[in-house]
C-alpha cells in the first residue's frame, strides 16, 4: 500500500501534533511537511507540487487565510487532494471553499471521525 505525502496548514500547535500523531498511527499517511501561515503553505505548496498526495488545511492561521492557500493550489492545478479541517464549517464556508477546490470540508468538533474515515478510506483505496 504506497504512503500517501501530505502538508499540514494548522496553527495550533496542539491540535497539529495530535494531527499528525493520529494520521501517521492510524492511516497510510506520511506528514512531509507542517506550517501555521499562507506565505510558508504556499511556498511548500510550489516546492513539493509533484510530491504531495494530500493537502489539509485549517482557515485561520498566524498570518494570512487556509482560502489563500485553496486558491493558490487551485490556480496551480495541484493535483493532491485538498481538505479544510476547520472550527468554521458553516454553509456559507463548505460552499467557498469547495468553489476554491476543496475536496471535502469538515469541521474539527463534529466530524473528525469523519475526516479520518475519509482518510483511511483514501489510503487504503
Amino acid at each position: 500500500m504506497p504512503t500517501f505525502k501530505a502538508l499540514i496548514v494548522e496553527d495550533n500547535p496542539v491540535i497539529l501534533a495530535n494531527l499528525v500523531a493520529t494520521l501517521e498511527e492510524l492511516t497510510e499517511i506520511r506528514v512531509v511537511a507542517t506550517v501555521d501561515n499562507e506565505a510558508d503553505a504556499v511556498r511548500e505548496l510550489v516546492q513539493r507540487a509533484s510530491e504531495l498526495d494530500l493537502v489539509i488545511v485549517d482557515l485561520f492561521l498566524t498570518s494570512g487565510s487556509g482560502l489563500g492557500v485553496l486558491k493558490r493550489a487551485k490556480e496551480m492545478t495541484l493535483p493532491a487532494r485538498r481538505i479544510v479541517l476547520t472550527n468554521y464549517a458553516t454553509d456559507d464556508i463548505r460552499h467557498r471553499c469547495t468553489n476554491l477546490g476543496a475536496d471535502h470540508v469538515f469541521d474539527k468538533s463534529r466530524e473528525l471521525d469523519s475526516f479520518l474515515d475519509y482518510c483511511e478510506q483514501l489510503t487504503s483505496a
